[in-house]
C-alpha cells in the first residue's frame, strides 16, 4: 500500500510550482481565501470540498490524493468479520495519540478560552511564583512554553510590571499556531507602552531549541528566519499599527505541517521574531538577543499544558520538561501545569465513555520521570510536588447564576460539552460517533443539574534550579 498523501502537501507543491499564494488558491478552488490556513490549523474537509479541490488541481495537471488525512468521512462502513483480501489491504490501526490534533482545532480552543476561566486562574498561579524569583542583570528572563492566545503571558507581564517596574524584561514565547501568534501579538502593544524596557521574542521552534533560539538540525539552522522589529513612537496605538503590519511576514513564514510520525505540528522553517522599542535600544543592548548568540538562563519558565495528557510520563519528561528545566538559570523556577481530572468535566466524559481515563499520569509520576531523565544532574534541582491544597486549583465555566438553576439553554450545553471534550482531549473520530445523537447533550445536562455548575481541576508543580 502506498503511504497516504496529505492534501496540504499536494496544495503546497502546486502553489510552489505555480508561484501562487495559498490564499489565492483557496479563493479560486473553493471561494475561500482562508481555506489552506484552516487546513494547517487542523480543520477537516468534507468529500464535497475535496472533490472541488481535486477538480481544480486536476485541471492544472496535479493529482490530488483520493483519501487524504484531512478528509472527514461522512459515511462510516462497518467492517465485516471476514478478513480483508490481500488486494484490499488490511486496515492500519492508527494510534489516537498520533492522530489527535486537538490543540490545533481553533473552534474548540477559542470557545473553551472564552467560556472558561482557566487562563485567568493560571495567570494568578504564575503571579505566586514571581515573589520567589532572584533575577540578575541585565534583565528578568521569562520563557512561556506555549503562548496560546497570549492571555496568560500578558497577565503575567502586567503583574511583573507591578512588582518590578524598573527592571528590563526579556520575554520569549513559543507558539507554532499562526492564529495564536496573531492573537498574542495583538495584546502586546499595551505591554510595550506600560513597560517600555521590554524585549519580546516569539518563536515556533521545538522545546529543545526555543529557549536558546537555535535549531539543532543543520538544515533548519541554515533556513532560520531571524527578524528584528524596532518599534517607533511612544503610544500603544503606534505600536499596534506596526505589530499589525507584521501580518504579511507571519503569513509567509509561520507555516506548519503535521508530522507523519507523531501527528504533532512541526514548523516548515524556524522563526525568531524579536520586538523591542527603538527608543530603548541603548538601554536594552545587552538584552536584545543576537542570532547565534542567544542564551537561555531563565528566571521563570511557564509550562502550562505543554504536552498531551495521554502521552507517557517518560515522553513528557524527556521531550518537554527536562529540556525546559535545563534552560533555567541558578535560582530559576519552572512552573508546570496540567489537567488532572476528578471533576464534573470528567463525569460528562464518562457518561459517554465509562472507562475513559485521559489523565493517566499525575505530577508525582512526571517528577519521578524528570528525575530519571536527569540522572546524576538531578542533584542540581529541587522537585516540588506540594500538597494537594497548594498544587491543585479549580476554574469554572462562566454561566449566569440562574442559567443552570432554572433551565439550561442549548448554547450552555454546547459550551459545557465542548469544554469537557477539550480538556479530556477527545479525538474527532470518537466525537463523530456520538454527536449524531442527543446522548451527549443529555449527559451534559445531567451533570450540570447535579452540580449546579461546571468546573475543572488543574494541578501544578515546580522544578527549581539550585542557586550556586
Amino acid at each position: 500500500m502506498q503511504e497516504a498523501v496529505g492534501l496540504l502537501d499536494s496544495i503546497a507543491e502546486f502553489c510552489r510550482r505555480a508561484n501562487m499564494a495559498e490564499s489565492t488558491f483557496g479563493r479560486r478552488a473553493v471561494n475561500d481565501g482562508k481555506f489552506v490556513s484552516r487546513l494547517r490549523d487542523g480543520a477537516r474537509i468534507t468529500p464535497e470540498t475535496l472533490e472541488r479541490v481535486s477538480e481544480f488541481l486536476t485541471t492544472r495537471g496535479v493529482a490530488a490524493p483520493v483519501a487524504p488525512p484531512e478528509l472527514l468521512p461522512l459515511v462510516r462502513v462497518v467492517p465485516m468479520r471476514a478478513a480483508p483480501t490481500q488486494a484490499e489491504g488490511a486496515p492500519v490501526k492508527s494510534e489516537p495519540s498520533r492522530n489527535f490534533r486537538f490543540f490545533d482545532n481553533r473552534q474548540k480552543y477559542l470557545l473553551f478560552v472564552n467560556t472558561c476561566g482557566e487562563k485567568q486562574t493560571i495567570a494568578n498561579r504564575v503571579a505566586m511564583e514571581l515573589s520567589h524569583l532572584h533575577p540578575a542583570p541585565p534583565a528578568v528572563r521569562v520563557f512561556d512554553a506555549g503562548m496560546g492566545d497570549g492571555t496568560v503571558l500578558t497577565r503575567a507581564m502586567r503583574e511583573m510590571h507591578r512588582r518590578l517596574p524598573t527592571l528590563p524584561f526579556y520575554i520569549v514565547g513559543k507558539e507554532i499556531s499562526l492564529e495564536d501568534v496573531r492573537l498574542s501579538l495583538d495584546k502586546m502593544a499595551d505591554r510595550f507602552h506600560e513597560h517600555p524596557a521590554t524585549v519580546l521574542v516569539v518563536t515556533n521552534m521545538y522545546y529543545t531549541e526555543a529557549p536558546w533560539l537555535s535549531p539543532k538540525a543543520l538544515s533548519a539552522a541554515t533556513s532560520l528566519v531571524w527578524h528584528e522589529v524596532a518599534l517607533t513612537g511612544t503610544t500603544a496605538a503606534e505600536f499596534s499599527e506596526q505589530i499589525t503590519a507584521l501580518e504579511p511576514f507571519l503569513a509567509k513564514n509561520w507555516q506548519a505541517r503535521h508530522s507523519a510520525k507523531t501527528g504533532n505540528p512541526v514548523y516548515e522553517r524556524p522563526v525568531a521574531l524579536v520586538i523591542y522599542r527603538d527608543d530603548f535600544r541603548f538601554l536594552l543592548d545587552d538584552v536584545i538577543p543576537e542570532q547565534g548568540r542567544a542564551r537561555a538562563d531563565y528566571d521563570l519558565v511557564i509550562a502550562s499544558q505543554p504536552y498531551r495528557a495521554r502521552v507517557s510520563a517518560e515522553f513528557k519528561a524527556s521531550k518537554v520538561i527536562a529540556p525546559l528545566s535545563r534552560a533555567l538559570r541558578p535560582g530559576g523556577r519552572l512552573l508546570g501545569i496540567h489537567s488532572c481530572g476528578r471533576d464534573p468535566g470528567l463525569e460528562i466524559i464518562r457518561k459517554i465513555w465509562p472507562n475513559e481515563n485521559p489523565f493517566e499520569t499525575n505530577r508525582h509520576d512526571l517528577l519521578r520521570a524528570v528525575r530519571a531523565e536527569f540522572g546524576r544532574d538531578a542533584r542540581y534541582y529541587n522537585f516540588n510536588a506540594y500538597a494537594d491544597q497548594r498544587a491543585e486549583f479549580r476554574y469554572d465555566m462562566h454561566t449566569l447564576p440562574s442559567e443552570i438553576a432554572d433551565s439550561i439553554g442549548t448554547s450552555t450545553l454546547f459550551a459545557a460539552w465542548n469544554a469537557a471534550v477539550y480538556v479530556a482531549q477527545m479525538d474527532d473520530e470518537r466525537l463523530a460517533e456520538v454527536v449524531g445523537t442527543r446522548r451527549y447533550l443529555d449527559a451534559t445536562r445531567h451533570v450540570l443539574q447535579a452540580h449546579g455548575q461546571l468546573w475543572f481541576l488543574d494541578e501544578s508543580y515546580v522544578i527549581s534550579r539550585k542557586r550556586d
